[in-house]
């Protein structure tokens, strides 16, 4: 699991254990945690819109859909992926193919930064709702 899926999954759990009251402050401890060395992946926003996106949406097991992040593209990004995760759970193997993917529905072309790691991250750990 990359970095930011295992921020994704500390962060979950900071929330699931009510260490904090939000999702932002989860994911701003767990970067902390996961990356202590570099500012700059604690700010990296891809996988943050991510995760406060799959968040937003009520998505995430133990934190209830709200108002978490400005992030349109990375949110999209995470929610394509998801769904085709629930359609083609193969694609849970490869975050080239999930991407591929994801990027297939508009063919914006773009690499990856992040964002599949945590939708990989919170899928592979039972962390995201049945819906």
């Amino acid at each position: 699991m990359a970095r930011y899926g295992d921020a994704a999954v500390l962060a979950t759990s900071i929330v699931q254990i009510a260490k904090v009251s939000s999702p932002e402050e989860a994911w701003k401890l767990a970067v902390a945690k996961v990356c202590p060395d570099s500012v700059s992946s604690q700010k990296k926003g891809c996988p943050k819109g991510a995760y406060l996106g799959l968040c937003e949406e009520g998505l995430v097991k133990g934190i209830p859909a709200g108002s978490y992040t400005k992030s349109v593209h990375n949110k999209k990004y995470a929610l394509r992926a998801v769904s085709l995760l629930r359609s083609e759970p193969s694609l849970s193997g490869s975050v080239k193919n999930l991407w591929d993917r994801v990027q297939d529905i508009d063919g914006e072309g773009k690499a990856p930064n992040g964002q599949i790691d945590v939708v990989l991250a919170l899928w592979q750990k039972g962390l995201l709702r049945k819906i």
